[in-house]
């Protein structure tokens, strides 16, 4: 085990990842903050399923919900003790496209190197979020079981972030139309009308919305239909499902994905509070390794 810990692997705490997993090859995590209501919650790892219940709950019952950005002096907290004893970090930031993370992590290791004679830290712009994350994570993983060192196996996620492919439905359209996602007219109508958009991240690491779908079943049947057209095993038979406290949806979208792909492997997380407070309750996305993506 030390031989492979050669190298820390570290994600936003943001990620959604198989919790067994991450503690059996040593994940780290940089911790995130998130506001419900009128309280202040520091996460330094992934919440339990029982309390992501009960934030989804309160979501449902009109509590309001938001984020903070992340500061490069945050970033320097967190890494300057490895820094001290000359760890070497691959770091696993949210997409770009949709958090100030990316550049708030360059830009600390760039203050580190006027502190320190020598840091060793390797950024990598996930282009993604949530099980994607999670999906990054494990590839890094087997990058490091393989034998890279941490400058190569950063390298290799850069490379193949655009092969981690996003599909996802939310309920709540009102949650998008604040972020910006769809007009206010859009997400009235499509909320009267059972409309349930299907949206994905793009090569971009932004979100977009590339399908309607008029009920689940359908919406379900898409994202699967998506899937199967270019899920990729030989790399990575892992598929995160992130689901926002709608385990009978993810429970359904499991059963349809190891109808048509048995070799799946398929891992249901709950939602971050980081993720849902932009996305709301009921949001469900399917996450998987395969084709470079096609949006």
């Amino acid at each position: 085990m030390e031989e492979l810990m050669s190298y820390y692997i570290f994600a936003d705490v943001s990620i959604d990842i198989d919790k067994d997993y991450a503690a059996e090859h040593d994940i780290h995590y940089v911790p995130m903050e998130y506001v419900l209501g009128e309280d202040t919650f520091h996460c330094e790892a992934p919440e339990s399923d029982s309390m992501m219940h009960e934030y989804y709950e309160k979501l449902r019952n009109k509590i309001a919900t938001h984020t903070s950005q992340i500061t490069p002096n945050h970033y320097i907290e967190v890494f300057e003790e490895y820094v001290k004893e000359g760890k070497e970090i691959v770091y696993l930031s949210l997409s770009s496209g949709l958090s100030n993370t990316y550049e708030s992590a360059l830009m600390a290791v760039k203050m580190l190197e006027e502190d320190y004679d020598e840091v060793k830290i390797e950024v990598v712009d996930s282009l993604g979020a949530t099980g994607g994350m999670g999906v990054m994570v494990e590839l890094a993983v087997n990058n490091r079981e393989a034998g890279m060192n941490y400058k190569e196996n950063a390298q290799w996620l850069r490379e193949h972030a655009d092969n981690i492919n996003y599909w996802f439905k939310v309920e709540d359209l009102m949650y998008l139309k604040r972020g910006g996602r769809v007009s206010a007219a859009t997400a009235i109508m499509g909320t009267a009308l059972n409309i349930k958009p299907i949206l994905t991240i793009d090569k971009n690491g932004k979100l977009q919305t590339i399908d309607k779908k008029r009920g689940n079943k359908l919406a379900l049947k898409a994202m699967v239909e998506r899937f199967n057209a270019n899920y990729d095993p030989s790399v990575l038979k892992t598929v995160y499902l992130s689901c926002a406290d709608c385990t009978e949806d993810a429970d359904m979208l499991k059963a349809l994905i190891e109808e048509c792909r048995p070799e799946a492997e398929v891992k249901i997380t709950m939602l971050s509070p980081i993720i849902g407070a932009h996305t709301g309750p009921d949001m469900l996305s399917l996450i998987y390794y395969g084709g470079t993506r096609e949006f």
